[in-house]
């Protein structure tokens, strides 16, 4: 258990890092944050912020030193990195970087364990990829298999002659057939060192243009009807790495039952409602994880919430939101706006 005093190193130094430092400055600990150049708004509320390659090992070295602890709040972080920490002090163990990091592994990880991603198809070719839409037919998407979010690195699909005139990157792609689904919701869970899990109620997820545009609770039908399979699968993944801290799984809700989408091992986006709208937010529960404390209750607090993301100038208007009651608003800090950039959250309370 990390005394009270101790420090938390975070590898990465966006909002989801910030706003796990006011989680930990809560409990009593400190944080260093640790990323590249970039706004690093986590070093807002830090004791400190390494603004390093993340290759430098001298400074990985000496972040590595200042810690008790490290985790990290986004998946791309380099496997290496996370690899220069001492092993028995991260959380999670790198292990699940690796796996999530990789369209392709994550699906056959996945498999492994029973669950049913959507029709896939490794794509390192033109003739790879004509013979995946022929199998798999069109409509469908062409991803990157590493390094997209927020809808990036992705290209729809609608035909045979699409596929035939798109110009491919030279890196490793995966085809997924199109899903049909009523509704998208996420699982977001908390596995503590010593094995406890806990879960979140599951939010009914809506995007716009590849964002997460809004989360909301009750999620209502299909979902519910779903989500006890979807937590198993969950608790699967979170048992097969061994993980420790905040585990997301994204799922289709289907008329043939849950299909994977993709896994995040962090706290997530669809997640932040928990900050007003659960007894212990996700990211007080990951930092209490992570420093070996007993988890919280992950409890609903209200008859319905719902989390609206802030996007791009939006966040110019957002404090008019706070005019409607029980309405709480989360401004990132961050200095450079433009288009499709998550800006701040605001959450809505209905009692």
């Amino acid at each position: 258990m990390l005394k009270r005093g101790g420090t938390i190193g975070i590898l990465g130094a966006g909002q989801l890092g910030r706003m796990m430092a006011m989680s930990a400055a809560q409990l009593g600990y400190r944080c260093i944050a640790y990323a590249p150049e970039g706004d690093n708004v986590a070093g807002q509320a830090s004791d400190d912020l390494f603004a390093n390659k993340w290759d430098d090992t001298a400074a990985l070295a000496a972040f590595a030193a200042q810690c008790d602890v490290v985790t990290w709040e986004f998946e791309n972080v380099p496997v290496a990195t996370a690899g220069a920490m001492p092993e028995e002090r991260i959380f999670p163990h790198p292990r699940a970087l690796e796996t999530a990091q990789d369209r392709l592994n994550e699906k056959r990880f996945v498999e492994g364990l029973g669950g049913r991603p959507a029709a896939y198809a490794r794509v390192d070719s033109r003739a790879d990829l004509e013979a995946a839409v022929d199998r798999l037919g069109a409509p469908g998407i062409l991803k990157t298999r590493r390094d997209g979010y927020d809808g990036k690195g992705q290209w729809r699909i609608g035909s045979d002659r699409e596929a035939q005139g798109l110009h491919l990157p030279e890196m490793p792609l995966i085809y997924e057939g199109f899903v049909e689904f009523e509704a998208e919701f996420s699982v977001i869970l908390v596995r503590g060192r010593d094995g406890e899990i806990r879960f979140w109620d599951s939010t009914r997820n809506t995007h716009e243009d590849g964002i997460l545009a809004t989360s909301s609770l009750p999620a209502g039908e299909p979902i519910e009807a779903q989500v006890g399979e979807a937590r198993e699968l969950a608790r699967q993944v979170a048992d097969a790495l061994k993980y420790v801290g905040v585990l997301t799984l994204e799922f289709f809700a289907t008329r043939e039952g849950p299909i994977f989408n993709e896994m995040a091992p962090r706290v997530h986006n669809s997640g932040h409602w928990t900050i007003e709208g659960a007894v212990t937010s996700q990211f007080e529960n990951h930092i209490r994880a992570v420093a070996g404390l007993p988890l919280g209750d992950t409890a609903t607090v209200a008859r319905a919430v719902s989390m609206t993301n802030i996007i791009g100038k939006d966040i110019e208007r957002a404090q008019q939101h706070l005019k409607a009651p029980d309405t709480h608003l989360h401004d990132y800090g961050k200095a450079k706006v433009r288009e499709g950039r998550k800006m701040g959250h605001v959450t809505r309370l209905e009692r």
